[in-house]
């Protein structure tokens, strides 16, 4: 144990080496801890009772443990050491878990020390192992982990029996053990974690006194002795219990003052005006909008007659009807004389919307041009791929005003593009984009800051939508408008049903036959530039390639059928020219990669094959399927898979099949994703700031949490009164924490 500082000078926010010594820089380059502080956050991955042992439960091999466990068999062997000659030493150990076995093997150079250790882990033996999973001839196995036996004594190998009885009795009823690396194990993390219990002077109180009380919650300093040296499990919960709620607090207070500082912001009014565009717009509209659409545009347009800055999330699945909500809000500012610009994440998805909503314009959207309404505006495209004299014109339009519309990809956010009078912002697919490149396209507004509507066909359940996009109102949009039918989803398990693929070439030929059309979607591209990774390598049938197997179809099974691809990697004009193609019956078969998930919508297209499906994500996949059906007939969708039976892969695709809710389906893939990557720390390098809170499990906690931020902020908007609560919400900011509120 490393030499404690004296007393006084031990702060929460006392450089590491206080507590950990040498330690410091070991832990530092494993967690990125650089104060006490942020060591007493590192909470326990587990508590194991001391009678008991631990459970792998689903350990995969390369992950890191630490466990509990029981040796069952030890033995020393010696072998000839060829590489430098000589005698060496392996000890193969088999250690009992609660329901496993696990194979653990030492290699020693020195016989004094393979008999130490021989010694020390003998049959019987209790104690902490720490090491890289891997795996020998099908069964668990750990190579020369680090391990702590229980009846050690610390610096004495030959304490006997009374110093082992004493050891096992020092150690607590309930074993913490901690998250840990190849360079620093559970243990050493908690021997610092007892020093700065004892020492630290100060635990900051990010609750205010009376919400603690009406909580009954304990204090910020009882609350950590208690998850770090519980003495039952009553004392373990009760710390859980205010650390998650301090969690959901301080997460919550950052996005209430999110709130309140657009509250505080000047916008221009969107009011619109009488017999302007919307209202030609709304009288054209061949189809009725479904109740959900009326609500949602209500409250948007509602916003955009404020005087303050619309921020509202507009989710809703695939096919719900989001683009008409965003042209009716679209179409109130321009009658309001300002402009709006769509930001798309893909040229496919651009060009998508950009013919769709001149489609449903009409001459509404060619102001000013031969065949145009008299009071139309016109509808402008930016994306990366323009010639330059059709860029130089959209601009023009842009900057002038002329285009009341300017949909785009990224190239809208270059510093040369300008408005005339940027009013609204719609982002589609907000998980696609950062916060800086949102706040790059609103800063163009010149002026006051323009209004934003972000939209996402990913569904978010309720608490994540809280947690992550609490700083934006949010509508939802649950119904599916007239004319879209069901879509069924069956698994194509190849593995124990080879038979069936041949039967899906069959289908497909059966819908063209009937004058429908199909997409066949493959993970990859194909090409030397393409290579599979590793773990791609190692499979038994390769991942499949649009490049091999649109020609594959062509001379194959789909032989006479017309079939074309579709990827990344074709030249924009040539990628417009083949969707636009396939949007007008040209193409009967479209072989292509993801660039068809979102936006591309053909409503003739009514069954989908996609390879290696158990590659893509839950959600990935409902977008994908929620390509067909759109036009009134029914959809049906094949998930190709080499995936064994049973796998997690199956369960995943077993799920995609079995429903085409998406919220639930949007449960089921955050419960297989670790919560770090839901707030986007794994995408930013960061570590996530929720470490006990699920933002699933936990509803009742955060919404708590959140209407007594909002009191707090309301009270005190600078938290001038918590200056505890105001140094953490300041580490988020400084931090660039704060981002991943805005990323999904």
């Amino acid at each position: 144990m490393p030499e404690a500082m004296p007393r006084s000078t031990i702060r929460w926010d006392s450089k590491l080496a206080a507590v950990a010594g040498a330690g410091a820089a070991r832990i530092e380059k494993a967690f990125g801890y650089q104060t006490v502080g942020d060591l007493l956050q590192h909470y326990p991955r587990r508590w194991v009772d001391k009678g008991s042992l631990s459970d792998l439960g689903a350990v995969q091999p390369e992950e890191h443990v630490t466990v509990i466990a029981r040796v069952v068999r030890s033995q020393l062997h010696s072998y000839t050491d060829r590489r430098r000659g000589g005698l060496a030493y392996r000890l193969e150990v088999v250690v009992a878990t609660e329901k496993d076995q696990l194979s653990v093997t030492y290699f020693d150079k020195k016989k004094h020390v393979a008999e130490w250790r021989a010694s020390s882990i003998a049959p019987g033996a209790i104690g902490l192992f720490s090491g890289k999973v891997g795996t020998f001839r099908g069964q668990l196995q750990l190579t020369n982990p680090q391990n702590q036996m229980f009846g050690e004594t610390a610096g004495d190998e030959s304490g006997g029996e009374d110093a082992a009885a004493r050891h096992w009795d020092s150690i607590p009823q309930l074993i913490t053990i901690y998250p840990a690396s190849a360079a620093v194990q559970s243990w050493q993390i908690s021997d610092a974690i007892a020093l700065a219990l004892d020492l630290v002077e100060e635990v900051p109180e990010l609750l205010p006194a009376d919400v603690r009380e009406a909580h009954d919650f304990v204090s910020a300093r009882q609350a950590l002795r208690w998850l770090h040296r519980p003495e039952t499990w009553a004392q373990k919960e009760a710390a859980a219990q205010r650390l998650r709620f301090d969690e959901a607090f301080v997460t919550q207070t950052v996005l209430a003052q999110r709130r309140a500082e657009l509250v505080a912001q000047a916008a221009e009014p969107r009011t619109g005006r009488s017999g302007g565009l919307l209202d030609r717009f709304d009288e054209r509209l061949p189809f009725t909008l479904t109740d959900g659409q009326q609500e949602v545009s209500r409250a948007v347009l509602d916003d955009l007659a404020t005087g303050h800055p619309m921020h509202r999330l507009l989710q809703g699945e695939v096919g719900s009807g989001k683009t008409v909500v965003a042209l009716r809000a679209m179409l109130r500012v321009v009658d309001s004389g300002g402009q709006a610009a769509l930001l798309a994440p893909t040229e496919v998805l651009a060009q998508q919307h950009h013919r769709s909503i001149t489609a449903m314009l009409g001459d509404l959207a060619a102001g000013g041009m031969l065949g145009g309404a008299a009071d139309g505006t016109r509808v402008g495209l930016l994306t990366g791929s323009l010639g330059a004299a059709a860029r130089r014109e959209a601009m023009l339009d842009a900057a002038s005003g002329q285009a009341g519309i300017v949909i785009g990809t990224h190239a809208l956010l270059e510093e040369k593009v300008q408005f005339a009078d940027l009013g609204l912002v719609v982002v589609d697919e907000q998980h696609r984009f950062g916060v800086e490149q949102r706040a790059a396209l609103a800063a163009k507004s010149g002026g006051a800051p323009p209004h934003v509507l972000v939209m996402t066909a990913t569904p978010i359940p309720r608490t994540v939508a809280m947690t992550v996009f609490g700083d934006l109102e949010t509508s939802t949009l649950s119904e599916l408008p007239a004319g879209r039918a069901p879509i069924q989803t069956s698994v194509v398990p190849l593995a124990e049903q080879p038979a069936w693929l041949d039967r899906g070439w069959s289908r497909i030929r059966e819908e063209v036959a009937t004058g429908h059309q199909v997409y066949v979607v493959c993970a990859r591209i194909g090409g030397d530039d393409d290579k599979p990774t590793k773990a791609d390598a190692e499979e038994a049938v390769p991942l499949a390639a649009v490049e091999e197997v649109a020609p594959m179809l062509a001379a194959g099974p789909l032989q006479g059928l017309r079939v074309e691809m579709l990827h990344g990697r074709l030249a924009p004009d040539r990628k417009d020219e083949v969707m636009q193609r396939f949007a007008a019956g040209g193409i009967d078969v479209l072989v292509s990669t993801t660039v068809i998930e979102v936006g591309v919508d053909v409503a003739n297209a009514t069954m989908m094959m996609i390879f290696d499906a158990d590659r893509f994500g839950v959600s990935q996949l409902h977008q994908l399927r929620g390509r067909v059906g759109r036009g009134g007939l029914p959809g049906l969708c094949l998930l190709v898979t080499n995936a064994p039976h049973a796998s997690a892969a199956r369960e995943r695709l077993d799920a995609v099949a079995g429903t085409t809710d998406g919220f639930e389906l949007s449960r089921v893939d955050l419960e297989q994703r670790r919560e770090g990557d839901v707030l986007g720390a794994s995408q930013s390098g960061r570590r996530s700031s929720l470490r006990l809170l699920s933002v699933l499990e936990h509803e009742d906690v955060i919404v708590e949490a959140r209407e007594v931020a909002a009191q707090v902020v309301a009270a005190d908007p600078t938290l001038a009164s918590h200056p505890d609560l105001a140094r953490q919400v300041r580490r988020l900011h400084d931090a660039d924490q704060a981002d991943f509120l805005e990323k999904a």
